[in-house]
């Protein structure tokens, strides 16, 4: 094999395996970023739960960075974090049910019913405990509505 030869079956090699290898790692950073991101959700409502519930010695500020927060993570682009074959029923780790592809707009509306819920929040964080209570409720029942059409029960 010529010099020239081992370039060019080295690049035909690169070309053909490095796609692949790109869309395994596409694949894992889109999963680690949708888990990522509920994260984050659960953190900050955890926080707004807290006071909520007198758990947490309510803190204005406090308050309102996780409302913010939530309202940031409500507007990140979702086109990227449900890649085809990160359902609970192909893939063990997550709880994803495959409605999410069947009826994707479903999910991207209650993803935007989140979204004006977490900005209700957003609007109430500063206002004391006592607005936290029916804004988080607010917050809470989106996620149930999402997780009850698309989010495989826990065991």
């Amino acid at each position: 094999m010529t010099f020239k030869t081992g370039i060019i079956s080295l690049a035909t090699t690169v070309a053909l395996v490095a796609p692949a290898a790109m869309a395994q790692d596409d694949f894992e950073a889109q999963l680690k970023a949708r888990q990522g991101q509920f994260r984050i959700m659960a953190l900050n409502l955890g926080v707004l739960g807290g006071m909520a519930q007198g758990k947490i010695d309510y803190d204005a500020e406090r308050a309102q960075a996780a409302a913010d927060t939530l309202v940031a993570v409500s507007n990140i682009d979702q086109s990227l974090h449900w890649p085809e074959g990160s359902d609970s029923m192909t893939l063990d780790g997550t709880r994803a049910e495959p409605s999410i592809w069947d009826d994707n707009a479903d999910l991207l509306a209650k993803w935007s019913d989140f979204g004006e819920a977490a900005q209700e929040m957003q609007a109430a964080a500063g206002g004391g405990v006592e607005a936290i209570g029916p804004a988080l409720q607010q917050v809470g029942g989106t996620c149930k509505a999402c997780h009850d059409a698309h989010r495989t029960p826990e065991d």
